[in-house]
């Protein structure tokens, strides 16, 4: 298959060995009660493998509406997969699945979501500070709060449960460049991602809507660490892509996201990066 082939949304690339691992949210009504994900398979990123699956969220229990943005670590020798599901209260939630190689299957493994049980939340990210910490970054949504943030909470070192209270690190309205809404008009963000610069800085990519266009957003810590406040970046793109993560292919920086944002037309595209040390940018 090419990319051209795959209708998802939220793509994440893991690169295992000589393997690169494509897994995102089947694209088809918008992600809701579709089943669970797939993951694709590569050598050379242009020539992907059928579809497998390797998480039924029928046979688990977690189809009840979104099966959302999943993405997968490599953490302490297991591979663990972050998704958003949606709770038996009606509220999404961020939870954590474990197999043992990236194809799975994956099963559930976090007792249950790690994000907080009275918040609607979404897209999970893993972080793994300087001291080997793991935290995870995720968005609380606008459809309860209006003006959605994206938070950081501490997890147990297993990944099993949170252990603190949420952190904002900002809203959707925070940045210079973002549109001014009349009150009660909604602000979204969704899709963080963690990168390191090769200067050390530390950047937290995102998405929301600018002008009404999906877009790729960046914001850089100013203490490169995860609890500096994060300053807002000029955005990497604004023509109708986003939710992306960064992963490195051989001696290049790239983008996966998907575009363009409409349900059913969906799908990965890849763009080279230049990482300058104090930030990123499209090549």
């Amino acid at each position: 298959m090419k990319l051209s082939d795959i209708n998802i949304r939220d793509p994440f690339v893991l690169k295992d060995g000589d393997t690169y691992y494509l897994y995102g949210t089947r694209a088809k009504d918008f992600g809701r009660n579709v089943g669970g994900f797939d993951v694709y398979s590569s050598k050379d990123l242009k020539v992907w493998s059928e579809p497998a699956v390797c998480f039924d969220s029928k046979k688990n229990g977690f189809n009840r509406e979104v099966n959302w943005a999943p993405e997968v670590h490599r953490y302490n020798g297991s591979y663990y997969m972050f998704a958003t599901f949606t709770r038996e209260n009606n509220l999404r939630g961020v939870f954590i699945l474990k197999a043992d190689n990236p194809l799975g299957p994956f099963e559930p493994y976090s007792d249950g979501a790690v994000t907080p049980r009275d918040m609607e939340c979404l897209d999970g990210t893993l972080y793994v500070d300087k001291k080997g910490e793991p935290y995870l970054v995720f968005c609380h949504e606008h459809t309860q709060i209006i003006d959605g943030t994206v938070c950081l909470l501490k997890l147990s070192s297993n990944l099993k449960r949170a252990q603190s209270e949420p952190v904002l690190l900002f809203h959707g309205s925070s940045p210079d460049w973002a549109d001014k809404k009349p009150q009660g008009e909604h602000y979204i963000t969704d899709g963080p991602f963690m990168y390191r610069t090769t200067g050390g800085e530390l950047l937290l990519i995102w998405s929301t809507f600018i002008k009404g266009k999906y877009a790729q957003c960046v914001a850089k810590s100013d203490n490169k660490e995860i609890d500096g406040k994060f300053i807002h970046l000029p955005p990497l793109i604004t023509n109708d892509g986003g939710h992306g993560m960064i992963f490195k292919a051989g001696n290049k920086l790239m983008l996966t996201y998907h575009t363009p944002n409409k349900t059913n037309y969906e799908r990965p595209a890849f763009r080279e990066l230049e990482d300058t040390g104090d930030t990123i940018k499209i090549k």
